[in-house]
């Protein structure tokens, strides 16, 4: 048994996110563990750019109120409890609705420990508000 050290939390880059996103590694690739996982917390408004991952990503959704949008217009909304995974090299975002704040742990599995998050991830562009707005409106739809 090791217990590890307890992270520093860590302002999200602007480069990856919109708004002001704050994130705590809770584990990263321990010895021969591909297993990652952050506890991400999104302010009101705030999200991802696009991005996909190689092996897939569970969202598990620990407060707030919170979408998770693809590429092709699906929508789904997050709140306490609930789960979603976005198969591997699906293009996704996520983040918090425009008046709550949102915090959900990331769960992904990486490509080793000698990998890094480019070797696991790809990045592409920011959500525009225009498509950040039509998630919320779609997500009300299907409620």
């Amino acid at each position: 048994m090791l217990k590890l050290p307890k992270s520093t939390t860590t302002h999200a880059p602007a480069e990856l996110f919109t708004g002001d996103v704050y994130h705590d590694e809770i584990a990263l690739g321990v010895a021969a563990s591909p297993l990652r996982v952050m506890l991400v917390r999104f302010t009101p408004g705030a999200r991802t750019a696009w991005h996909s991952h190689v092996n897939g990503q569970t969202l598990h959704c620990t407060d707030g109120v919170g979408y998770v949008g693809t590429r092709d217009g699906r929508v789904v909304e997050l709140r306490p409890g609930d789960t979603v995974w976005t198969p591997p090299g699906e293009w996704h975002w996520h983040g918090a609705a425009p008046d709550k704040f949102m915090s959900h742990l990331a769960i992904w599995e990486g490509c080793g420990p000698d990998q890094t998050d480019q070797d696991e991830s790809e990045w592409a562009e920011h959500v525009t508000d225009e498509d950040y707005l039509a998630a919320r409106e779609a997500s009300s739809a299907t409620d």
